[in-house]
């Protein structure tokens, strides 16, 4: 639900409608299929596990940046160890990263104030 608020029709618990319908025509449920590929991070084998639109999501970064997703994959595994110490849960930075991609790509503003002007080291393979 919107804003973690569950809206109720009635007394029965029906679901009140939406007015924006998530499933836009033409939606592809195959975007959702989650998919196992194999990387190297940094010179490390090792398995990310991500639904097919993030993979499209990255393919087009790699591409934007005229290096390998595992090159591009690497950059911000490195990148988070030097600026954060690490994450956790690695995948769903890399949703993160997608979507403030596809975001930015959409013209929309996402970078906080106090991190614009800083300097981001291109990506290399």
């Amino acid at each position: 639900m919107i804003q973690g608020k569950e809206s109720r029709d009635d007394a029965h618990g029906r679901l009140r409608s939406i007015s924006v319908d998530p499933f836009v025509r033409g939606f592809d449920m195959q975007l959702a299929r989650p998919l196992a590929r194999s990387i190297r991070l940094n010179g490390f084998a090792t398995c990310l596990r991500l639904e097919q639109v993030y993979w499209d999501i990255l393919g087009d970064m790699a591409q934007l940046n005229s290096c390998s997703i595992s090159t591009l994959l690497s950059h911000v595994d490195r990148e988070v160890h030097l600026r954060h110490g690490g994450v956790r849960n690695f995948s769903g930075l890399v949703r993160v990263v997608c979507v403030v991609h596809s975001l930015k790509e959409a013209g929309m503003d996402v970078v906080d104030p106090q991190w614009r002007g800083e300097r981001i080291a291109p990506v290399n393979e």
